[in-house]
C-alpha cells in the first residue's frame, strides 16, 4: 500500500508567542480596573455637586415663579389668598398658579404651603416637612437670602421652611 498522505498540522508557534495572541494578562486586566475605579472616584463626587445644584436651583426658580404668582394675584385682587394646607392648592389661585407644580413635591422633598397670617408673618410660602439635608437648604438659603436660616427672609419655621412675601 502506498504512503497515504500524512495529515498536515500547521506549524506550532512557540509558547511565548501563543501566549500574546490569546489574551490579556492579569496585571493588564488590573491596570483597566485600577484607570476605571479612579476615573469613577473622580466622576461620583462631581456629578454629585451637579446633582445639588439642580435641586437648589430648581428650588430657588419655582420659588420664584410662585412668588411672582401669589405678588401678582394680591396686585390684582387686593391682598393675599386665605391660609391653606400643605400641597393643597390655594383658594383663588387657579389662573396664576400652575396647579401640577405647586401639588407636586418639591425639589427638596416635601409639600408646597401658601401661609396667610402664620407663624409670625402675614404672607409667605413654605415648603412643609421637606427631606433635603439641611446643608442643601442654607444653600438654597445663600442663593436667596441671607445664609442664615434663622433669620431673613429664608428661615425656619415649626415643619419646614418659608420664605416670606410680607413680614
Amino acid at each position: 500500500m502506498e504512503n497515504a498522505a500524512a495529515p498536515t498540522t500547521a506549524p506550532r508557534l512557540p509558547l511565548s508567542a501563543r501566549r500574546a495572541t490569546r489574551a490579556f494578562t492579569l496585571v493588564e486586566i488590573l491596570i483597566v480596573v485600577v484607570i476605571i475605579g479612579l476615573l469613577a472616584a473622580l466622576a461620583i463626587p462631581a456629578m454629585t455637586r451637579v446633582q445639588r445644584n439642580a435641586k437648589v436651583t430648581r428650588f430657588v426658580s419655582d420659588l420664584r415663579t410662585f412668588s411672582q404668582a401669589f405678588e401678582a394675584h394680591a396686585s390684582t385682587n387686593g391682598g393675599w389668598p386665605p391660609d391653606g394646607v400643605p400641597g393643597s392648592f390655594p383658594t383663588g389661585m387657579t389662573g396664576d398658579l400652575k396647579t401640577a407644580a405647586w401639588s407636586g413635591e418639591t425639589s427638596l422633598g416635601g409639600r408646597w404651603d401658601w401661609d396667610f397670617q402664620q407663624f409670625g408673618v402675614t404672607a409667605g410660602i413654605s415648603v412643609h416637612r421637606p427631606t433635603a439635608t439641611i446643608e442643601l437648604l442654607r444653600e438654597v438659603d445663600r442663593k436667596i437670602d441671607d445664609g442664615d436660616l434663622s433669620t431673613g427672609n429664608f428661615r425656619e419655621r415649626s415643619d419646614g421652611y418659608i420664605y416670606i412675601l410680607e413680614p
